[in-house]
């Protein structure tokens, strides 16, 4: 079984990268998971708290179960994403319990989203659920920064938020939060965008993003930690290559997949292998064409890499 902690550490060093890919609706799993192991890489498996209470992942058990189904030790691993303290809604979340189940359910990694808080209560909140994850060996996202899209309501222009560098991590909080909070990896954000969720945009093509790539680096020599990209879809491609390079060794890709497979099941709505077959399609031409990382899985798991 392959360690998520030290595989994100030696994509940094090989200078490639972890997909990770969200699971909002259960026929998702099978199909990226076949595709992973046919393009002989190695992924995560990941669903977030919006998705099963907006989507339908059920719960983070229901996803669990599912996964142990069709998982491949050599090939992938299973995180939780995206567990807010204040969630997209601005409502409280008890997120130390969902982060409790996620550890008790097998995730091999978790992720904590206090970055709606101020930097002190974010450290705050991120130190507990480091505490969690060390007692269960396993280790913690955090995200420092705002990354825009899951709000409500319509979003500012993306080329205004490029440009005023809106929401962007900030070099000297990140070095602070990273030192005080003990996580293990940090989501920034440097010009991704999340995919809209509400019912009505729920197709909505993403803006065409550009990363700020000298931010990114920066970020990283700061840090120290291996760096990561959320709202992957939708990135120019020669943006996403430079961004690892600089320091992402993990990126979330959710709005690409899952609009394949709605898109399918729009079409014939009873046809979920075909809308599987979509899935599994876009999971293989994302790793050929836009992350490169076909055949990668040896030298993520070679025990002197």
């Amino acid at each position: 079984m392959i360690d998520a902690r030290e595989t994100v550490l030696k994509a940094r060093r090989h200078e490639t990268v972890i997909p990770a890919y969200n699971v909002p609706f259960l026929p998702m799993m099978k199909p990226i998971i076949q595709a992973v192991v046919d393009e002989d890489s190695i992924a995560m498996l990941q669903v977030a708290r919006l998705e099963w209470e907006k989507f339908g992942s059920q719960s983070p058990e229901a996803v669990a179960e599912e996964y142990r189904k069709y998982a491949d030790p050599k090939h992938t691993l299973l995180h939780l994403d995206h567990v807010p303290v204040i969630d997209e809604d601005h409502i409280e979340v008890d997120y130390l319990t969902i982060l409790q189940r996620g550890a008790d359910a097998g995730y091999q990694s978790i992720m904590i989203d206090a970055s709606r808080l101020d930097l002190t209560g974010n450290i705050d909140a991120t130190r507990k659920a480091v505490e969690i994850a060390r007692k269960a060996g396993i280790p913690c996202e955090a995200e420092l920064g705002a990354v825009m899209g899951h709000e409500s309501g319509p979003a500012p222009a993306y080329e205004e938020l490029f440009t005023t560098k809106k929401g962007f991590t900030d070099l000297d909080e990140a070095a602070r939060f990273v030192s005080e909070s003990g996580c293990d990896w940090l989501s920034v954000a440097v010009g991704s965008v999340h995919g809209a969720v509400s019912e009505g945009l729920k197709f909505q093509k993403k803006p065409r993003a550009r990363l700020d790539i000298e931010h990114i680096r920066n970020l990283y020599d700061v840090t120290g930690i291996p760096l990561v990209l959320h709202g992957g879809s939708g990135i120019d491609p020669d943006y996403i290559r430079l961004g690892i390079k600089a320091g992402i060794a993990k990126i979330n890709v959710g709005t690409e997949i899952r609009q394949a497979y709605l898109r399918a099941l729009d079409k014939e709505p009873e046809d979920i292998p075909a809308a599987q077959e979509a899935v599994y399609n876009s999971v293989c031409e994302i790793s050929r064409e836009l992350l490169g990382i076909s055949g990668t899985s040896s030298m993520l798991t070679n025990q002197s890499g």
